[in-house]
Formats: structure tokens, C-alpha cells, sequence
């Protein structure tokens, strides 16, 4: 991204802006620490890391769905605009309440669960339409037969009908889809919303994903561990490690040119661009657990870089060019690694 882009994109009307988000779970164990981002209307931004990143918590805590024992210690995460713009953990419980499901839908991982089985598809679409859009009950029907025909449904009316156990996964996903987006809200979230589904079914839900952002002009937030489906879907990317942003920039230019060893770690393991690959690499050492004090960088315990100033202090995120970041002390010293295989040297070999 240039630095007219940038300043371009900069201008452009933000959906959703988190600022230093803090997170804690249990005894106050901090899970997400710090996190700050934004997402401009129709834009879609990758969410990826290891398990226990603190993916899933900030996606939460933007939907303020966090788990029983979770709860946000500091920060802010503000919806909208001008005359649109809220904050909501300022604003509280009501109004969360209030937007999610009209001006923010989310769809999972297992679609399955967060419907009810002993009613059918179509009256939970109906009941959607009808308490979050204001609806009559002939008008919320024709609607949602028109969803379930957004989204892909073959025989919506048919489907209309049916309970969720009758019902393929990829039907399921379909269905939470055209719930999540029934009420034209401003952001999608996508938490692992395709991970359960077989290869040919998760393209065809990443491509009807894409059509509503063009359609409905949606930001999305996509949460993921898999690189393909960010390289194929997202504008740009957030890199999570321990609760914090690691990296962040333009999809192309993290995946190309990484600069935190974090993400490196991450594109030397990932199968992009090498669908012939038979062995599974992994980061050796496992991440931090929840409220594991490190005074400084929380991935040196597993980085071959590390020397004793990333773990003596804590480190900042420091700005390497026009919207991108990374936090990393030996940021000037690091280059590619001679022979180091990155995703574009995949997928030129695959070609």
C-alpha cells in the first residue's frame, strides 16, 4: 500500500474501531492485552494465530458474548460513525444487546449448536426478522425465503420447512449466514466459520461470504488459523501471539514479506500454494498460557532470534511502512532468511 492509498484509506468511513482492548478470564488472568485495530466499511481483516492466541476473546468481546468468567478491564470498542458511532462498553449491556443481530450478525464454527433443534430453520429466520427488523409476519416469510435464496439454498421454501438435524453442515452455515445478515447489518464476524466443512463446501461458503461484502457492502471480521482461506479472503491481516497483535498489514505484504518471526513461524508451517505437501511442521514450544507474566516479548521463549532486550522490557509495536506494524526489538536487524520458503515462493512453484 502506498502512502497516498494509505492516507486514502485512512479517510475512509470506519465500521468498527477496538483501542486498547484488554481482556481477562478466570481470577483475572489477562487473555487479551492492548489489542487495537479498525475496519473500514466493506473491508475484510484476518484475524490469525495459534489456538489460545486471543483470537476468539477479542471477536467476543466485539460482540459482547464473552464467557462467563471473561469480562473487558479496559478499553473501547466503538460501532459506526458521526451520528451511527457508539461505544459499546460504554454504553453497556442494553445497547449491546440492541445491535447484535440488527448492525452486527456473526456466524461459527459449529452453526449446528447455535441453532434451536426443535424448531424450524425458516420460523428462526421469520423470529429474527420479526423482533430485530420490525417485520409483519407475512412480509418476514417472503423475506426470508429471499435469504435462504441469497445464500444459496437450493429449494429455499422447501428449506424453509425443515428442522436443523435435517440439514447438511454446509445448509447449516448457509442458514446462520442469511440469519446473521438478515437485518443489513454494518459487520460480519466469522469465527472459524468454515473449519468443519469439507474443502469444496468451505469454498463455496468463502465465495458467497465475498458476494455479500460486494452485495451488502459488509466489513468483515474473519477468524482463522488457516492462511489460505486469508489469502483468498481478507484486505488485510492482524497476527496474534499471547493476546497480543504481533503484526499487522495489507494481506499480500505480511504473507510476502513477513517481519515478525512470529509470522514467519506461522508461513513456514502453513501449506499455501503446496497442496502436495505430507508431513505436518509445527512452532516447536507451546504459547503462554492466560495471565503468564513476561516482561517482554511473549514469543521469545520459542523465537531463534531472541536476545536478552526482547525479554528484559516490554515491546512496542513500531510502524514499518504505510498501514503496517510489528512488534519486534530486532525489527531492523531481521532480514528473509537466505532460502527461506515464504508463500509467494509457494505459490510461483505451484503455479
Amino acid at each position: 500500500m502506498s502512502q497516498p492509498e494509505h492516507d486514502a484509506y485512512a479517510a475512509s468511513p470506519r465500521t468498527l474501531e477496538v483501542e486498547d482492548l484488554h481482556v481477562s478470564v478466570g481470577d483475572h488472568l489477562v487473555a487479551v492485552s492492548g489489542v487495537s485495530f479498525q475496519l473500514r466499511r466493506g473491508e475484510a481483516v484476518g484475524l490469525v494465530g495459534e489456538s489460545g492466541s486471543g483470537k476468539t476473546l477479542t471477536c467476543r468481546a466485539v460482540l459482547g458474548l464473552l464467557p462467563e468468567t471473561g469480562e473487558v478491564d479496559r478499553g473501547s470498542i466503538v460501532l459506526g460513525e458521526s451520528d451511527d458511532r457508539v461505544d459499546l462498553i460504554a454504553a453497556g449491556r442494553t445497547v449491546w444487546d440492541r445491535v447484535r443481530g440488527s448492525r452486527i450478525g456473526a456466524v461459527f464454527q459449529d452453526p449446528g449448536s447455535y441453532l434451536n433443534p426443535g424448531i424450524t430453520v425458516g420460523r428462526q429466520l421469520v423470529e429474527q426478522l420479526r423482533v430485530r427488523g420490525g417485520l409483519g409476519r407475512t412480509e418476514a416469510r417472503e423475506r426470508a425465503v429471499g435469504l435462504f435464496t441469497e445464500v444459496g439454498l437450493h429449494d429455499p421454501a422447501g428449506v424453509f420447512q425443515l428442522y436443523p438435524h435435517q440439514l447438511s453442515g454446509g445448509m447449516l452455515q448457509r442458514v446462520l449466514i442469511a440469519i446473521a445478515i438478515s437485518c443489513e447489518p454494518e459487520l460480519l464476524i466469522a469465527d472459524e466459520a468454515t473449519t468443519a466443512l469439507d474443502v469444496v463446501i468451505q469454498a463455496e461458503i468463502l465465495e458467497l461470504v465475498a458476494r455479500l461484502r460486494r452485495d451488502h457492502e459488509l466489513s468483515l471480521l474473519l477468524v482463522t488459523h488457516d492462511l489460505a482461506v486469508v489469502a483468498e479472503t481478507c484486505d488485510r491481516i492482524l497476527v496474534m501471539y499471547g493476546g497480543e497483535i504481533v503484526e499487522s498489514g495489507p494481506t499480500e505484504q505480511v504473507l510476502t514479506d513477513p517481519r515478525h518471526p512470529y509470522t514467519r513461524a506461522l508461513l513456514a508451517v502453513a501449506t499455501i500454494g503446496d497442496w502436495t505437501r505430507r508431513t505436518l511442521d509445527v512452532i516447536p514450544g507451546q504459547p503462554p498460557s492466560a495471565g503468564e507474566e513476561m516482561p517482554g516479548c511473549r514469543f521469545a521463549p520459542r523465537c531463534r532470534y531472541a536476545t536478552q532486550a526482547c525479554v528484559s522490557a516490554p515491546v512496542v509495536t513500531t510502524e514499518i511502512g504505510p498501514g503496517r506494524s510489528a512488534r519486534c526489538v530486532r525489527l531492523d536487524e531481521l532480514d528473509t532468511e537466505p532460502g527461506a520458503v515464504l508463500v509467494q515462493d509457494r505459490i510461483e512453484a505451484t503455479a
